[in-house]
């Protein structure tokens, strides 16, 4: 959920989500409202999820725009924010699909012993400051097979902020039993705007 390194936040104290939530849709890759863009991360989704219904947990799922693409493709979604007012929306964009909502922290989800087929993750892993740690936790929700799905980044120019993609896969390394990277800065409907950052999603077995 977290963007906003995009546009050069780069302060020591976290963003108030709940104050930000009403305008958080106004971004194009977090609402989704361009049917080109919607449908660009559908494809891109798809591809990365398994392709029989599972079980995704969404982390920092934010309004829930990817929770809700999972969810249509047949998937069962238990999307989990620290922000009720992200909550809030994304509740509203879930109602009648097959789809849990927590309100809890990305790096210790509230979801007990519950496994998973995959963990999805965008935009959420480069801020929390105990990276392994957080990538170690989610791994044990994990199903024999199950997979990481991790988009990331790193943002600005002056005082770049994020993963890069090299760093990412040698935190994976120890946990999964391979990941490929994709390159998503080329991919300018996906951002509903051309992008020269380092942009890209792991996609990671274990």
């Amino acid at each position: 959920m977290t963007d906003e390194r995009e546009h050069g936040d780069t302060t020591a104290q976290p963003p108030d989500w709940d104050a930000r939530a009403a305008r958080f849709d106004d971004e194009p890759d977090h609402g989704l409202r361009d049917p080109a863009v919607r449908a660009a991360w559908a494809a891109r989704l798809s591809s990365w999820l398994p392709g029989h219904p599972a079980e995704v947990l969404d982390l920092g799922c934010g309004t829930g725009s990817l929770s809700l693409l999972a969810a249509e493709q047949g998937h069962r979604v238990t999307a989990v924010d620290l922000s009720p007012a992200m909550l809030e929306r994304a509740r509203a964009k879930l109602a009648g699909h097959p789809a849990e909502v927590l309100c809890g922290p990305a790096e210790a989800p509230p979801v007990g012993e519950h496994r998973f087929d995959v963990v999805l993750v965008r935009h959420v892993l480069w801020a929390l400051p105990g990276q392994a740690r957080a990538l170690r936790r989610w791994r044990r929700l994990l199903r024999p097979g199950g997979r990481f799905v991790l988009v990331e980044g790193v943002w600005g120019e002056l005082h770049p902020v994020g993963i890069p993609a090299d760093r990412l896969l040698a935190l994976l390394a120890p946990l999964t039993s391979g990941a490929r990277v994709e390159r998503l800065s080329g991919d300018s409907v996906l951002w509903g705007k051309e992008v020269t950052d380092e942009r890209y999603a792991v996609v990671a077995g274990v």
